[in-house]
């Protein structure tokens, strides 16, 4: 029998779960998808969202950041009328603003991966959890990385938004004990972590 983590309850969310949650990622593009995606969630159900992934990577640019962080007010005048994704003008003027803020920490810190990875030490943080319903809504690392993301100029980056962003690219697994991915992101993690020199 094949043994996910409960939250999983739809076709589109066992695909989500079984290929991407938890998998560490390094990839800038999919970075900044997922930090949009998640700030676009708030308040909403994740299934909304994921229905909605493939008009997101249509209207903002297949999640270039340099293209969106181009965007004009005709851009966003444009996207509120959008039923392909959340039509909340607020959300859309933030991931125009993130992808902005995220061009300054490339620039700073080589990569939007480098920088979010930092705060996880580069390697993935292993939680035990026998039940999802135990999993926290945020952490001191969220806390922290809500904060720098913040600094930059991010919005709707919140501490619990951070910590489901952090799930989501594999910065921490919380694939429950039984779930048939738990061990694989695990493996991962440890094939992600880079030497140190010292």
């Amino acid at each position: 029998m094949t043994q996910r983590c409960n939250w999983v309850s739809s076709e589109a969310l066992a695909q989500y779960h079984d290929t991407e949650w938890g998998v560490p990622s390094r990839d800038d593009q999919h970075l900044f998808e997922m930090l949009v995606l998640e700030g676009a969630q708030a308040g909403l159900s994740w299934s909304t969202i994921l229905n909605k992934r493939a008009g997101y990577r249509r209207a903002f640019a297949d999640f270039d950041i340099d293209k969106v962080a181009a965007f004009t007010s005709k851009h966003v005048d444009a996207l509120v009328a959008d039923e392909s994704i959340v039509r909340h003008r607020g959300k859309i003027e933030a991931a125009i603003l993130n992808a902005r803020a995220v061009q300054q920490i490339q620039a700073e810190h080589g990569s939007l991966a480098n920088f979010v990875w930092s705060f996880v030490d580069d390697t993935p943080i292993q939680n035990e959890l026998a039940s999802y319903k135990h999993a926290p809504a945020s952490t001191e690392v969220s806390d922290a990385l809500s904060k720098a993301l913040k600094r930059y100029g991010c919005k709707f980056v919140g501490s619990t938004i951070c910590y489901a962003f952090m799930q989501a690219v594999g910065m921490v697994n919380d694939h429950e004990t039984s779930c048939m991915c738990r061990e694989r992101c695990v493996s991962l993690g440890k094939k992600g972590r880079r030497r140190k020199a010292g």
